[in-house]
């Protein structure tokens, strides 16, 4: 996604006329398709809706995202854990222990009452 420094940086022109209308604080999500646009600081404050492929994910813009491009906070893969049946095993009997720690926690307290 790398740009000639010579060409400046690209941003939609759509784009920035949605930003243009939009008052400071305003709480509107902006929908674009536009993942290849770099956010530049006219763009700050603003909720944007980018699309990954399915649906859009809001990003709220802050001023550390400045050069930065729309894309790269919308990931457009999901991870599936690794692992399979064992590993589902290994997570149900970690659920399992934490809710017995959790109500031991519990019941210490209310027998140091009576």
């Amino acid at each position: 996604m790398s740009r000639s420094s010579k060409k400046g940086p690209f941003v939609d022109p759509k784009l920035l006329k949605k930003v243009a209308k939009l008052k400071l604080g305003d709480k509107t999500v902006i929908k674009t398709w536009s993942r290849d646009s770099e956010i530049s600081p006219e763009m700050v404050g603003f909720t944007f809706g980018v699309h990954n492929g399915k649906n859009h994910i809001e990003v709220l813009i802050k001023e550390e995202m400045v050069g930065h491009r729309l894309g790269e906070f919308s990931p457009t893969r999901k991870f599936v854990k690794h692992g399979g049946k064992i590993q589902r095993e290994l997570e149900t009997a970690q659920q399992v222990a934490e809710a017995q720690k959790a109500q031991a926690a519990k019941a210490a307290p209310e027998a140091g009452r009576k």
